[in-house]
């Protein structure tokens, strides 16, 4: 890394508190860095041209998520300022980012790097949609909400068949996120696996599945609705028909976040989500 780390700040615009925040922090990351440039949320694929040693962000859980994703198979390490409800990902108050910015820009040892997934969906006479995701891909029932058929197979060979109300993809990451609302397995974020989730299947004996972390699960959606959609992390729609098969796979790159030192690694699960508790 450079002598002068460059930083990049990119902030959420539906925070109103964002764009103050960013001007002090800029102001204090300029006195040990070089601030390569500050931005919007969507903006970070123009923006990362800087390359940027670390890219501060600052809105919550969701913001990290995006920006995750617009950085594609380029990724930099990132660390959350939280101005959300949770912050499981972000992790820093704009205290902690005062305190803890040396560690932040120069310290690799509390950067944890975690396996992302890469979505396809084929239909047959169009190109095929792609996205990479952090947290999850999920199918959805969706309007009018009637139960959707789904066969799944893993590495080519059949899994199994069922009717419900959708399937949860997810990385690790995305374990504590949708799939552990729906009852579906806790996985620590550097463990290499895919967890299955069924949502509401119509049957007793579907339960969650954790596999390989080298494996493509492949979905075949046999009967759909017309508002059916795979989800990725929770924000980019994708409409999906009876017909249409969805890969998914490990992405080959990983989503780099940076940590709060002050938080053992499994604060914000026993502190926040009172895991155990």
């Amino acid at each position: 890394m450079n002598a002068r780390p460059k930083v990049l700040i990119l902030r959420n615009p539906d925070k109103p508190e964002a764009a103050a925040i960013a001007d002090e922090i800029a102001e204090t990351v300029g006195k040990a860095a070089e601030l390569v440039a500050t931005g919007l949320l969507g903006e970070t694929a123009r923006l990362k041209a800087h390359r940027p040693d670390r890219i501060l962000v600052l809105g919550g859980d969701g913001s990290i998520l995006a920006v995750a994703r617009e950085l594609g198979h380029e990724q930099v390490p990132v660390a959350g300022v939280n101005l959300g409800k949770l912050g499981f990902l972000a992790e820093f108050s704009t205290a902690d980012l005062t305190r803890h910015l040396d560690a932040i820009l120069r310290e690799p040892g509390i950067v944890s790097s975690r396996m992302m997934l890469e979505a396809t969906i084929r239909r047959p006479n169009h190109p095929p949609l792609h996205s990479l995701a952090v947290n999850d891909c999920v199918v959805h029932a969706g309007p009018p909400y009637r139960m959707i058929d789904l066969s799944i197979t893993v590495d080519g060979k059949p899994l199994t068949d069922f009717s419900g109300d959708g399937l949860i993809v997810a990385t690790p990451s995305g374990s504590t996120a949708h799939n552990m609302s729906v009852g579906g397995p806790i996985v620590q974020s550097d463990v290499r696996a895919i967890i299955l989730t069924p949502i509401g299947a119509h049957s007793l004996t579907h339960r969650p599945l954790v596999v390989s972390g080298q494996s493509e699960i492949a979905v075949t959606v046999r009967r759909a609705n017309s508002g059916s959609m795979a989800v990725i992390d929770g924000q980019v729609p994708l409409p999906v028909r009876a017909g249409d098969l969805l890969t998914v796979r490990r992405a080959d790159c990983e989503f780099r976040l940076v940590h709060n030192p002050d938080q053992p690694r499994w604060f914000t699960l026993t502190k926040k989500l009172k895991w155990g508790q």
